[in-house]
């Protein structure tokens, strides 16, 4: 019991800085990014293509994908998508794991804004 306890207090410890959730991108709106980043992590080809409005694109696949974001404090709300939910999963983990405190992840990405709307 007292292994389970002190496993339980090393992991909250560890972990307990950082908030990461996922929220469907269709319930996503401008309002969430008024204090917020909002990162696209596709390719610069899909984000010329079509974007969410304010968006910033970081393509997830660029070798310095880590060093762009730099200029972004760690305590900012950032909000993650690309085409489908895959890299941007990949892309929250990795900001997670870079020291940002509150990464939330666009389940659903780019794709799931048209489907959306086809119903």
């Amino acid at each position: 019991m007292k292994y389970v306890l002190l496993l339980s207090l090393i992991l909250v410890s560890f972990f307990g800085t950082s908030q990461s959730s996922t929220i469907h991108i269709t319930e996503f709106s401008q309002n969430d990014i008024k204090n917020g980043i909002l990162i696209d992590v596709r390719t610069p080809e899909e984000f010329a293509n079509g974007h969410l409005e304010g968006a910033i694109n970081m393509n997830w696949y660029d070798k310095d994908f880590a060093g762009h974001l730099s200029n972004i404090s760690k305590d900012e709300t950032i909000y993650v998508y690309c085409k489908k939910g895959g890299r941007s999963t990949k892309a929250q983990k990795k900001l997670i794991s870079l020291g940002f405190s509150n990464v939330i992840n666009l389940e659903g990405g780019y794709d799931a804004c048209f489907d959306a709307k086809k119903k």
